[in-house]
């Protein structure tokens, strides 16, 4: 190639990355410490699970944050941390993660994808997951406390960093899925002042694994969604109603049919359109802004 046709190539390489900007994502790892009981093996494991139709890491055993700021619209003040779904065992890093934080970037939120930890797993933790059986409660006992904490550390971050993040410290979310969402209210149930977050989803959140639980004092405003066709779902209509019995603004979508995991996937049901409704649900309550294109 000529030295005038190569410098016109690059030149027409750089006008198409301006048109259309990558998102490379900044990842921050955030501070944490590993109990000498749980050891893991090996480095995360990121693969497309063939058991559950989608890509997924496993066996994370140092938690972070990968940052997705708006691009194309300016950021509105609000952040949302999601954890991923995934039993503890994986998680769920697309359809429970990227894919939500891509789209709320649309509408001017900054998004915060959790990767906590998990159970240390082998090659495949999926189907460790799936062939576990009676285990599963046994070694996910030890690592629920590692990701509330995760949880927490990762509220404390974002919000002691909210000037550099492009947001405000009070308009902090933090939503999650299944074991994610597990993650979502454990979070709530140990926070202080200082990382609690100002408001909370619950997607199909698996709360027996909580045990026991109040509503905190300071409790923040709730929309919680699943479906009925879930096996949690009377879960997630008990979290709901203790969070109106206590006088917490709280919003319930229970669509009839969706099951479990759905998450971004479009199954041409009402269940497909959810996190239109929390967006509606948050502007609603004062917790978003419309976006300004620019």
């Amino acid at each position: 190639m000529c030295q005038d046709s190569f410098k016109a190539s690059l030149l027409f390489t750089l006008f198409i990355f301006c048109l259309f900007p990558c998102a490379a994502q900044e990842i921050v790892e955030l501070p944490h410490e590993n109990p000498s009981n749980v050891a893991w093996a090996d480095e995360p494991n990121a693969y497309y699970s063939n058991l559950w139709k989608t890509q997924v890491v496993t066996n994370v055993s140092k938690p972070t944050l990968e940052v997705f700021r708006p691009i194309g619209v300016a950021s509105n003040g609000t952040g949302i941390i999601i954890a991923p779904g995934g039993g503890l065992y994986a998680l769920s890093v697309n359809k429970e993660g990227k894919d939500v934080a891509r789209w709320l970037n649309q509408k001017g939120i900054t998004a915060f994808v959790l990767n906590y930890r998990l159970v240390p797993t082998g090659e495949d933790g999926v189907r460790e997951l799936q062939t576990d059986g009676e285990k599963v409660g046994e070694k996910i006992a030890p690592i629920l406390p590692l990701s509330i904490a995760d949880g927490l550390t990762a509220v404390s971050y974002v919000r002691e960093n909210a000037k550099d993040l492009g947001i405000s410290p009070d308009k902090v979310g933090f939503m999650g899925f299944s074991a994610g969402g597990s993650v979502t209210m454990g979070v709530a149930f140990n926070a202080n002042t200082t990382n609690m977050p100002n408001f909370l989803v619950p997607v199909y959140a698996w709360m027996t694994i909580m045990g026991e639980y109040e509503v905190p004092e300071e409790a923040p405003p709730m929309a919680v969604i699943c479906a009925s066709n879930d096996y949690l779902a009377q879960e997630s209509i008990s979290l709901y109603a203790e969070w109106q019995d206590s006088g917490i603004p709280s919003e319930l979508h229970m669509y009839s049919k969706g099951g479990h995991g759905f998450g971004m996937l479009k199954q041409n049901l009402p269940s497909d359109t959810w996190l239109d409704r929390v967006y509606e649900w948050a502007v609603t309550e004062g917790l978003v802004a419309t976006p300004t294109k620019y």
